[in-house]
């Protein structure tokens, strides 16, 4: 593990993503990287159940990690993998905030009503990774990262820029880089000491391709088994 992003879903994580995949730290673990994988839900609904984590099995393959379900493990990665850059990925709070209302927590929304609840009870009854994986991302971002209280717009915000002051905390200057992805390439380069490419740099994953991701990927998981 040579770079671990300890950015918040909606900061610019899949640009990050791609960005360093493109210098050479890739392949990078991603939420869509888990979604992809049955072995990646198990593994990490396990962590989230509390199980001690084998982190080398869990990233076993990658150079580097970005996005929840990881970035809610960034202190214990930062010890794991003591060699390893961390990036932070930081927006204006406001706008990490509408973000989140118009993706993440609407398809958390969209979760509490009867056909999805059907439609987890089907999963849960074949034993398939949609229910496992709708239980491990509770766990991991509405539990542990915003205590259960997603729905409170005003905390969401205080816990924003209290995870920002922790990791600045903790990690020391040199081992870090606090990033916005509109800053483009010059940072993150010079951070990691690689030469800066001759295009332009990435920017995906709007509220658009957010929401049309998220329906084609998560709708396999309703009949795959692990």
């Amino acid at each position: 593990m040579r770079v671990i992003g300890a950015g918040f879903g909606r900061t610019g994580t899949l640009t990050l993503k791609t960005a360093l995949e493109r210098l050479g730290f890739g392949p990078c673990h991603h939420m869509t990287e888990v979604i992809g994988d049955s072995r990646q839900v198990r593994q990490w609904l396990a962590v989230s159940r509390g199980e001690t984590p084998d982190w080398d099995s869990v990233f076993a393959g990658y150079q580097s990690c970005v996005d929840w379900p990881a970035a809610a493990y960034w202190r214990e990665l930062a010890a794991h993998y003591p060699e390893a850059k961390i990036v932070l990925t930081v927006r204006d709070p406001a706008r990490w905030l509408d973000s989140m209302r118009a993706t993440i927590l609407k398809q958390r929304e969209r979760g509490t009503t009867l056909p999805f609840r059907m439609t987890m009870w089907f999963s849960k009854v074949l034993g398939t990774d949609l229910a496992a994986f709708m239980e491990m991302t509770r766990r991991i971002v509405t539990e542990r990262e915003f205590g259960g209280r997603a729905d409170d717009s005003e905390y969401l915000v205080e816990r924003f820029e209290q995870h920002v002051a922790e990791v600045k905390a903790a990690i020391p200057p040199e081992r870090l880089l606090v990033f916005e992805v509109r800053q483009g390439w010059e940072p993150l380069c010079g951070f990691l000491g690689v030469p800066v490419p001759d295009e332009p740099f990435p920017r995906v994953n709007d509220t658009a391709d957010f929401q049309a991701r998220t329906r084609a990927r998560l709708s396999p998981l309703l009949l795959r088994r692990s």
